[in-house]
């Protein structure tokens, strides 16, 4: 039974994530529950992670992006609780997002080690490749797997957003790679 992987690797080696998609190249069958669970997630993992970013970057553009980080994905969470709420959808634990939740910790665990210029670096990797991979998430997973319409449209809503991490982490990732 091969898989396809959208594994994601930071330059600095970090695992974050590790979404599997089966080789038919169909998405999983995720529940909406389980879909909801896993964009709950992604979010409350990038939001974390910006905390620890604000109190050891050094570059103001990384603290800028931490900062942009909490407020978005932050905002994005309370969206989905109050979709979650009106639908009356308890979001459920899965593989993908104990995978998202496995890959976080070992994110966290490798950053807390650096300091300076050194975790900008390490952080901004991170960041350009959870933001590319859960984009691949949204496209090849969730959007397709979900069935309720609205969350369907919340997950097509914010999915602009998130390519605007990827570019805004892009960039960043030029001015602290030099």
């Amino acid at each position: 039974m091969g898989r396809r992987i959208f594994g994601l690797l930071s330059g600095a080696g970090l695992v974050a994530a590790c979404l599997a998609v089966p080789a038919t190249g169909r998405a999983q069958d995720l529940s909406d529950a389980q879909v909801a669970h896993v964009a709950v997630t992604a979010n409350t993992i990038d939001a974390d992670l910006a905390k620890l970013a604000l109190e050891r970057a050094h570059s103001s553009d990384v603290k800028a992006f931490a900062r942009m980080m909490i407020d978005d994905h932050t905002g994005v969470n309370q969206k989905a609780a109050a979709l979650a709420k009106k639908l009356n959808v308890t979001p459920v634990a899965n593989d993908v997002s104990a995978s998202l939740e496995k890959g976080a910790r070992e994110a966290r665990a490798n950053l807390v080690k650096l300091t300076g210029a050194a975790f900008d670096r390490a952080y901004i990797a991170r960041e350009v490749e959870y933001h590319a991979a859960v984009l691949g998430a949204i496209d090849d997973l969730l959007i397709p797997t979900t069935e309720n319409s609205e969350l369907k449209e919340l997950l097509k809503t914010v999915r602009p957003a998130v390519a605007a991490h990827l570019e805004r982490a892009r960039q960043i990732q030029q001015t602290v790679a030099q």
